[in-house]
C-alpha cells in the first residue's frame, strides 16, 4: 500500500507539471496569435474570456465524471484533451473559431484542474501529511518551463502552429504515461452519483471565500505589477517587469516549501499568517514611491498568498463525501474571481488611482486571513479516502 501511495504521489507531481507545462506555453503565443489573425485588444479579449468561461461552466461537471469513469480514468482522459487543446487556438481560421476553440480548452483545464486536485486530496489523506501546496509549486515549475521554451520558440521566429502543435503531442505523451501510476478511486457500492453540475454546500462556500480573496490578490499582482512599478514609483519597463517576475517567484518558492509550515503550524495558522503576510505586503505596495519598495511588497503578497489557495482544495476536498465535489465548488468560486479581478481592479483604478485600488486589495487579504478559520477539519467522513491527515489532528492522535 505504501508504495502505491509513493508511485500514485510521483504520478499526481507529474500531472500537475504537465498541465502547467501547457497553461505556460498557451500564454507565451498569444501574441503571435493577435498578430496572425490581425485580432484588436477588444476582440482578443473576448477570445481570452472563453477560456475562462469555458473552466467555469465545465468544472461543475468534473465530479460526475469521476464518479462514472474513476478518478484515474477521467483525470488521464480531461489531462489528454487539454494537451491536443493545445493545438486549436493556433489552428483557427477566424475569430470565432478562435472562441470556440479557447471555449474547449478552458473546459479541459478547468475540469482536469478538478480531477487532478481530488486525486491530490486523496494522495494526501493516505499519506497522512500535506503534500498540496508542493502539487501547485509544481504546477508553477512546469508552467515556468513551458513558458521558457515558448519564449526561445518565440525569439527564434518559430510558427506558433508547428510550436504547440509539438509541444501537445509531447505533453500528451508524458501526461499519458504519468497517469498510469494515479489512484484508482471508485464511489463506494450504492453510492448516489453527484448531479451534473453540483452547486456548493455552505461549508464549501466558506472555504471558497478564502479561496476567492486570494484569487483575487493574485490576480491584481500578476495583471497589475508591472504597470503598478511603473506608473506609480516611476520605474522604467525593465525594472517594471521585475516587480511581476518577483511576485510569481515568491508564489513558486512558498508553494514548494509549503508543505513542510503546514505540517508543522497546520493549515488555518498557515492561511492567517500567510493572509497577515499578504496583508503587510499591500501596505508597502499602497506606500511605495520606489520600484525596490514596490517589488519588495509584490515579492511579500506573493509569499502570502501562495499556498491559500492550494489549502483551500484540500479543505473543500476533505469537507464533502467526495473529494471530486469539494474541490470542484472551490475551484469554480476561485475561477469566478479570476474572471472578476482584471476588470474590476481596471474599472476601479480608472475611477481612483491604484495606490487606492490596491488599498482595497490589501484589505481583501486581510479578510482572508480573517477568515482562515473555516479551513479547521470538521469531523472525519465514512467514506475510506476521508482520512484526515495527521497534521490535522490533534498530538498524539492517529486515524
Amino acid at each position: 500500500m505504501r508504495n502505491d501511495n509513493q508511485r500514485a504521489r510521483i504520478a499526481i507531481t507529474a500531472v500537475f507539471a504537465t498541465h502547467g507545462a501547457v497553461s505556460g506555453s498557451m500564454a507565451t503565443r498569444i501574441p503571435w496569435l493577435q498578430e496572425h489573425l490581425e485580432l484588436g485588444p477588444a476582440a482578443l479579449g473576448i477570445a481570452l474570456f472563453c477560456s475562462a468561461l469555458g473552466a467555469f461552466v465545465a468544472m461543475p461537471m468534473a465530479g460526475r465524471l469521476i464518479h462514472r469513469y474513476g478518478g484515474r480514468a477521467a483525470t488521464r482522459a480531461l489531462l489528454a484533451l487539454l494537451c491536443a487543446a493545445l493545438a486549436l487556438p493556433t489552428l483557427s481560421p477566424g475569430l470565432p473559431w478562435l472562441c470556440a476553440a479557447y471555449f474547449v480548452y478552458g473546459a479541459a483545464a478547468g475540469m482536469s484542474d478538478v480531477t487532478m486536485n481530488a486525486q491530490g486530496v486523496i494522495v494526501e489523506q493516505r499519506l497522512e501529511r500535506s503534500i498540496i501546496s508542493s502539487l501547485h509549486g509544481t504546477w508553477s515549475v512546469g508552467c515556468l518551463a513551458g513558458a521558457g521554451i515558448g519564449v526561445v520558440a518565440a525569439q527564434f521566429g518559430l510558427d506558433a502552429r508547428v510550436h504547440h502543435s509539438v509541444t501537445a503531442l509531447v505533453t500528451l505523451v508524458i501526461g499519458v504515461l504519468a497517469g498510469r501510476g494515479l489512484l484508482d478511486t471508485r464511489p463506494e457500492p450504492g453510492e448516489q452519483a453527484p448531479p451534473r453540475f453540483a452547486a456548493p454546500s455552505r461549508a464549501v462556500l466558506a472555504i471558497g471565500a478564502v479561496g476567492f480573496c486570494a484569487t483575487i490578490a493574485e490576480g491584481a499582482s500578476v495583471n497589475w505589477a508591472a504597470i503598478y512599478v511603473k506608473d506609480v514609483t516611476g520605474a522604467g519597463p525593465g525594472v517594471a517587469a521585475v516587480g511581476y517576475a518577483t511576485f510569481t517567484l515568491a508564489m513558486a518558492v512558498a508553494r514548494l516549501v509549503g508543505d513542510l509550515v503546514v505540517r508543522r503550524l497546520g493549515p488555518v495558522v498557515t492561511v492567517r499568517a500567510g493572509g497577515l503576510l499578504a496583508t503587510a505586503g499591500g501596505a508597502v505596495i499602497v506606500t511605495a514611491r520606489s520600484p525596490m519598495l514596490g517589488i519588495a511588497g509584490f515579492a511579500l503578497v506573493g509569499l502570502g498568498i501562495a499556498v491559500v489557495v492550494p489549502l483551500c482544495f484540500a479543505a473543500g476536498g476533505n469537507a464533502t463525501p467526495t473529494p471530486s465535489l469539494g474541490v470542484a465548488g472551490v475551484a469554480t468560486i476561485t475561477y469566478l474571481a479570476g474572471l472578476m479581478a482584471p476588470a474590476v481592479i481596471g474599472w476601479i483604478a480608472d475611477a481612483t488611482s491604484l495606490p487606492v485600488t490596491f488599498g482595497l486589495i490589501t484589505a481583501v487579504t486581510l479578510v482572508a486571513a480573517l477568515l482562515a478559520g473555516v479551513l479547521r477539519p470538521s469531523a472525519p467522513a465514512p467514506s475510506r479516502d476521508r482520512r484526515h491527515p495527521v497534521d490535522c489532528l490533534p498530538p498524539g492522535v492517529r486515524p
